[in-house]
C-alpha cells in the first residue's frame, strides 16, 4: 500500500520519540514493583495468587498451558514472524511493505525494549514449582507475554484494518486471545508474578501502537457494508462531484457483490450518490456503457475490473473529457501498477477520487483479422501472446498472474518468428524473435522492467524484440531484467547500458508509429487478452487521449506513478536530438549514440539484416 508524505508523516515519525520514555517508565515499575510497593496490596498478594494456582494443577491443564506456552517462545515467534513478513511481501498482487514493515518491527521492537528493562529490574521468578525451564531474564515483564502481544496483536490489528469480508471481527477477536491465554499460561506455570504479565502485555500494546501508527495511520479507512458513510470528503478542485452521472462498471468475477457493497460506499462517501451500475460479459466487455454514455452527462466512469475491462472503456472514453477511475479488480493489473495505483481496489477507488485528472496515452492498433481498437497496457506476438492465449482460466482463479507462468514453460520451445519492423515510416528492419511487445507502459508483474523507459505520459511507444539464443540466451536476458528491477530507483548517466543487451537476447526501440509484419500468422495479445492469431500488426500513438484520475503527488512528476517506474519523457521524433526512424537498435535504453549495440539496422530496406538466430 501507499504510504502517506509530507508533514503528517513527519509527525507521526516523531512519536518514535514515545519508546525511549516508556523503557524508562517500565524499568521505574518494575524498581517500585520489587523495591517500596512490594509490602503494599494488591502486590503483596501476588505471592498467594501463584500458590494457589500451583496447588490446583491437573493433567489436563499442564498439557494446555504447555502448548499455549510454547507458542510464545523465542523459536516460535521468530519463526512465524518471518513467515507472515514473506507472505505479505510474496503473496499477489503486491507487496505489502507497509504491514511486512509493521509486523517485524513491532516483534523486534518489543524484544529490545524487554531486554532494556530487565537490566535494570532483576526479578525473581514466583517461589513455587516451575513447569517450565526459567530464562535468565528477570521475571518483570514477561517476555513471552509482551511477544505474543506484538505478534498476534500485530496479526489481529492487520486483520482489521486490511482485510475485507464479515469474518475479520472474528479473527481479530481471536488473536487478540491469544497473548491473554499466554499470560494466563505463564501464570499457571509458575512462571511469572501477576504485574509481570501485565507488564508484557503493556509492553505489547504500547510498541503495537506507536510502530502502527507510525507506519499504517494515514490510509483512509473504508466503510464496511451498510455502515452509514460519513460526511461527504471535501471536493479537489477538479472533482466530479455535481458534473452529472457515476457509471460503475463491474466485472463480476473479479468485483463480488459484497466488494460492489463497499465500492458503492467510498463513492457515496465522495458525493457521488449517483450511480448507474453496469456488469460487464463475455460479449460485452464494457457492459452497455455506449448507451449509458448516450443516456446523458456522466462526469466519470469507474472500471472495477482488470485490464480487459480498462481497455474495453477506454475505447469509448478515449478522446472525450469523461475521467476514468480504475479499480484494480484483474488478475494483472498492469495498468494500474505502471500508474502507481494501489492494488488494493479501495484504496485505489479513495485515492483516485481524492486525486486529480491527467492524460495518458492510448494505441490504436489494426492488423488482418482484427477490426481498429485501443489498448492502454500492451501489445504484441509470439511468444508472450501464447502464453495469455493458453493460460488456464481455472487457474487464474486461483493463482492470479501466477497462472502465465505456468503456461509460458509450455511454449518454451515454440520456434521463433520471421518478421520485419517499421518505425515511424521508416525503412524495414528484417528481425528474428521469439516474441515482439508495443508498450504504452513497461513493468510487468513484481516489478520486471520490461520496457524501462516506456511511460503512460510519454507520446511515445517503447518496443521491444525478446530473441534469446538457447537457454543461455533465455538466463541472460532473464538476469538482465532482474538487475534492471533491483536498481531501477537508480538513475543511470549519459552513456549508461552501452553495447548489446543481454548478448543480443533484447533490442529497444521507440517510436509513434510501429508496423509488424511476420512470415506466418502469430498468436497475438492485446492488454492481456489474447485476439485472433495474424500475421500484421500496425499500432499509432494517441498523445493524451484518456483522462484517468490519479492520487497527487509531489510535482515534477506523473501524479499517480513511480517515477522510478516512468522515467522521465524522451524528445519526440520530431523534436531536435530525437533518433531517426529505424534508430537506436539493439541498445539498452539509455544507451549513447554512436555506442556499439551489438546489431545495427542497415539502410537498405531491401537488404537489411539478415534474421539472426
Amino acid at each position: 500500500m501507499s504510504g502517506s508524505g509530507g508533514p503528517g508523516a513527519a509527525r507521526r515519525a516523531r512519536l518514535l520519540l514515545v519508546l525511549p520514555v516508556h523503557v524508562v517508565l517500565l524499568m521505574a515499575i518494575g524498581r517500585l514493583v520489587t523495591g517500596p510497593l512490594a509490602g503494599y496490596w494488591p502486590l503483596s498478594a501476588e505471592d498467594g495468587v501463584n500458590r494457589f494456582l500451583a496447588t490446583h494443577r491437573d493433567a489436563a491443564l499442564n498439557g494446555l498451558t504447555q502448548w499455549l506456552s510454547l507458542l510464545a517462545n523465542t523459536q516460535v515467534i521468530t519463526g512465524f514472524t518471518l513467515v507472515c513478513v514473506l507472505a505479505l511481501l510474496l503473496t499477489p498482487p503486491a507487496p505489502r511493505w507497509a504491514e511486512a514493515g509493521f509486523l517485524a518491527a513491532s516483534v523486534a521492537v518489543q524484544s529490545a525494549m524487554f531486554l532494556l528493562i530487565t537490566l535494570v529490574v532483576e526479578r525473581p521468578r514466583p517461589d513455587v514449582p516451575h513447569l517450565d525451564l526459567a530464562p535468565p531474564t528477570s521475571s518483570f515483564p514477561s517476555g513471552h507475554v509482551g511477544a505474543s502481544m506484538a505478534l498476534y496483536g500485530g496479526l489481529a490489528v492487520l486483520t482489521l484494518v486490511r482485510i475485507r469480508g464479515a469474518w475479520r471481527r472474528p479473527v481479530a477477536g481471536l488473536l487478540l486471545l491469544v497473548p491473554l491465554a499466554v499470560a494466563t499460561s505463564r501464570l499457571y506455570r509458575g512462571m511469572h508474578h501477576p504485574t509481570d504479565v501485565l507488564g508484557g502485555l503493556f509492553n505489547g500494546a504500547v510498541t503495537l501502537v506507536v510502530i502502527g501508527t507510525v507506519l499504517l495511520v494515514g490510509r483512509r479507512r473504508v466503510p464496511e457494508p451498510g455502515e452509514k458513510p460519513s460526511e461527504a470528503a471535501p471536493a479537489p478542485p477538479d472533482s466530479p462531484r455535481g458534473a452529472g452521472r457515476t457509471v460503475v462498471v463491474r466485472h463480476p468475477h473479479g468485483c463480488d457483490a459484497e466488494l460492489a457493497d463497499r465500492v458503492r460506499a467510498v463513492l457515496t462517501r465522495h458525493g457521488l450518490a449517483e450511480q448507474q451500475w453496469i456488469a460487464t460479459s463475455e460479449e460485452l466487455p464494457c457492459g452497455e456503457l455506449a448507451a449509458a454514455l448516450d443516456a446523458g452527462p456522466v462526469a466519470l466512469v469507474v472500471v472495477c475490473g482488470g485490464d480487459g475491462t480498462v481497455r474495453a472503456c477506454a475505447e469509448l472514453l478515449a478522446g472525450t473529457d469523461t475521467g476514468l477511475v480504475v479499480v484494480p479488480c484483474g488478475t494483472g493489473n498492469l495498468l494500474a501498477r505502471n500508474l502507481g495505483l494501489d492494488l488494493d481496489p479501495l484504496t485505489a477507488l479513495d485515492q483516485a477520487l481524492s486525486g486529480e485528472s491527467h492524460g495518458i496515452d492510448v494505441g490504436r492498433m489494426r492488423g488482418d483479422g482484427i477490426e481498429p481498437t485501443r489498448f492502454v497496457v500492451m501489445a504484441g506476438a509470439g511468444f508472450d501472446a501464447a502464453m495469455v492465449q493458453d493460460a488456464s482460466p481455472r487457474l487464474k482463479s486461483r493463482m492470479g498472474w501466477a497462472a502465465y507462468v505456468v503456461s509460458a514453460l509450455r511454449h518454451l520451445g515454440d520456434p521463433g518468428i520471421r518478421l520485419t519492423i517499421r518505425l515511424d515510416g521508416g525503412r524495414r528492419l528484417r528481425r528474428r524473435a521469439r516474441m515482439v511487445v508495443i508498450g504504452n507502459v513497461g513493468v510487468l508483474q513484481g516489478g520486471l522492467p520490461l520496457l524501462p523507459e516506456a511511460r503512460a505520459d510519454s507520446g511515445r511507444f517503447d518496443v521491444v524484440l525478446f530473441a534469446p539464443s538457447g537457454p543461455a540466451g533465455w538466463l541472460a536476458a532473464a538476469a538482465h531484467l532482474a538487475r534492471r528491477a533491483l536498481r531501477k530507483a537508480a538513475p543511470r548517466g549519459p552513456g549508461a547500458g552501452a553495447g548489446g543487451v543481454a548478448g543480443g537476447a533484447l533490442e529497444y526501440f521507440g517510436a509513434t508509429r510501429v508496423d509488424i509484419r511476420c512470415a506466418t500468422p502469430q498468436p497475438r495479445e492485446m492488454d492481456g487478452d489474447a485476439i485472433a492469431c495474424g500475421a500484421r500488426l500496425t499500432a499509432e500513438i494517441e498523445p493524451g487521449a484518456l483522462r484517468v484520475r490519479l492520487p497527487r503527488v509531489r510535482s515534477g512528476t506523473l501524479p499517480g506513478t513511480r517515477p522510478e517506474a516512468l522515467p522521465a519523457p524522451r524528445a519526440r521524433p520530431s523534436e531536435g536530438g530525437a533518433e531517426a526512424p529505424g534508430t537506436a537498435v539493439g541498445t539498452e535504453p539509455g544507451t549513447a549514440p554512436g555506442a556499439d549495440a551489438g546489431t545495427v539496422p542497415s539502410t537498405d530496406p531491401d537488404t537489411a539484416l539478415a534474421p539472426h538466430r
